[in-house]
């Protein structure tokens, strides 16, 4: 007899230190959540707001790593935010879950309790992949966390400037070939901006960029050596393994 196969796998994240229930098809949590929460400083007692938060990989991860953070994790759809609902249980970790679409109005946000001016922390790891390069996903799931549209990136960099205070944090991921898109999103209310390049392999271009930036920082902005995740064997290297299991977090992350 054939087992049926399940819909959703157990997964171990930080070396052990995070089990996430995750569907088996669609988008799955991977590298980059874990490389945006060790990108993220927070700190006990801050407000911290997830968006996009999909299972509740990297504001899980980051309250994992920082105790007594007061944690949301925003989704839009219903089934991931119950996964991210149980997750945050299964895992002991108290977080709001709300189902809510990021580039919902003010209102819309207020209602769920996330008035302007009301976190200390942003982090998110919006959909990137150009929508006319890219060809999107079958699985609608999929799809909506992966591809973008021209107004992605301006609709949920305005979406954390609204909700966080004076001198609040946004810290995100996205396209290395972006930064541009994102330096323009961040002009308006965003400076004091840190770029992390991310490389796959040494000698090639960059892939990813973790960014930090701060509403109504006026500090320079910061070009940060690039991170390399594999060595010449294409494993990853030492100072990464690290990263990936908690073990160690970037420089964004450091005072």
């Amino acid at each position: 007899m054939i087992e049926a196969v399940t819909e959703m796998t157990e997964d171990a994240f930080l070396g052990g230190q995070l089990l996430l229930t995750q569907k088996r098809s669609g988008h799955r949590a991977g590298h980059d959540a874990i490389l945006l929460a060790a990108a993220t400083q927070a700190h006990g007692g801050d407000r911290v707001v997830d968006l996009g938060a999909g299972v509740g990989t990297a504001g899980l991860a980051l309250a994992r790593r920082v105790a007594g953070i007061d944690l949301c994790l925003v989704e839009i759809d219903p089934e991931l935010a119950g996964l991210a609902r149980g997750n945050a249980a299964k895992n002991a970790i108290a977080a709001d879950v709300i189902v809510l679409d990021v580039t919902a109005d003010a209102q819309a946000f207020a209602a769920h309790g996330l008035r302007p001016d009301s976190a200390d922390c942003v982090l998110m790891n919006p959909p990137f992949n150009d929508a006319i390069r890219h060809r999107g996903s079958a699985d609608q799931a999929r799809h909506t966390a992966h591809v973008a549209t021209a107004e992605t990136l301006n609709a949920w960099v305005h979406a954390a400037r609204r909700i966080l205070r004076s001198s609040g944090v946004l810290t995100l991921i996205w396209r290395a070939d972006g930064i541009a898109e994102v330096l323009a999103a961040l002009s308006r209310g965003f400076g004091s901006v840190s770029l992390l390049p991310v490389h796959s392999e040494a000698g090639r271009p960059a892939i990813r960029v973790l960014v930090r930036a701060v509403k109504g920082g006026r500090a320079p902005m910061r070009l940060l050596p690039g991170l390399v995740l594999n060595d010449e064997s294409h494993l990853p290297k030492k100072e990464v393994r690290n990263i990936l299991e908690g073990r160690a977090v970037l420089p964004l992350a450091e005072p």
